[in-house]
């Protein structure tokens, strides 16, 4: 398979500039001479962000990647945008590193190997599982961004800007290809249904406010675990399984009855796919 030149930057934090003690957090990646391949990526995972600092504001490196896919997106000329931004908004304790070259099979596929080699932290032999809404959450995360489609969606969508002021509900992501808003949001049915029953409860409000705000419909997708997974987590904690599945099903037709489309992790490949033919990717 033939390999493409690619030039990717390290983005670090810098807490202390004097003593010059840094932390990867990011990689931003593009293919040579492609500016519109380029994409960016931070860690989830700070704890090395919080043993050089214990008060670094995590929410402003969040932002930061946003803004960064915002220009990456509109086709910035050069990376000295992002550079200014990243000036601007930290003046020194966020850097960026000059680029240096590699091959890849793909950026998605470069991008995910990059991540691993200089910027997540290193995982004992038998990492503690990721479960529950976090796991599902990071799935859709990881199938939209090798579809290319995550730079390109809203993230943490406020369910007040179409309920009622104070509803603390945030939808996980979204994206309007035309006349209809597609929103997913990460519901775990492994321990109760209590989420599926406020999703459910909340759908009819925001089916109704996006008409009303945005003048188009919604098209409301949660995503699931397999009901294999949720059986045999069960049946680890010595339940029945009988019991499980009830529970599996009566969230799922618990969320189908407002017509919310449920879709489990294993389907998230043909959703993201899905999203690229909307996007005209």
């Amino acid at each position: 398979m033939d390999r493409v030149t690619c030039e990717f930057f390290l983005i670090r934090y810098v807490p202390d500039a004097v003593k010059g003690e840094y932390t990867n957090i990011g990689v931003l990646l593009r293919e040579a001479g492609r500016e519109e391949s380029a994409r960016v990526r931070f860690t989830r995972d700070w704890s090395r962000v919080r043993c050089m600092d214990a008060d670094a504001d995590l929410a402003l490196f969040e932002a930061l990647e946003g803004e960064i896919e915002t220009r990456l997106r509109l086709g910035a000329a050069d990376n000295k945008p992002m550079i200014g931004v990243i000036q601007d908004t930290f003046s020194n304790s966020i850097q960026m590193t000059d680029g240096r070259a590699c091959l890849a099979e793909n950026v998605a596929a470069e991008m995910d190997l990059l991540m691993q080699l200089y910027v997540e932290p290193l995982r004992s032999k038998q990492p503690r599982k990721r479960t529950g809404r976090a796991s599902i959450a990071a799935a859709m995360r990881t199938h939209f961004e090798r579809a290319g489609v995550w730079a390109l969606m809203r993230k943490g969508i406020p369910a007040a800007l179409y309920t009622l002021p104070g509803d603390p509900m945030k939808i996980d992501c979204g994206y309007r290809p035309n006349g209809v808003i597609k929103m997913f949001h990460a519901v775990s049915l492994e321990g109760d249904v209590e989420a599926a029953k406020v999703l459910a409860y909340s759908a009819p409000q925001l089916r109704a406010g996006v008409t009303r705000v945005e003048g188009a419909k919604l098209e409301l997708t949660a995503v699931v675990e397999p009901i294999r997974a949720v059986s045999k987590e069960d049946e680890q904690k010595h339940e029945f399984d009988a019991e499980s599945a009830e529970r599996y099903r009566f969230g799922v037709e618990t969320m189908e009855s407002q017509q919310i489309r449920v879709l489990t992790i294993n389907d998230l490949a043909r959703a993201a796919q899905a999203a690229r033919v909307d996007l005209r990717i």
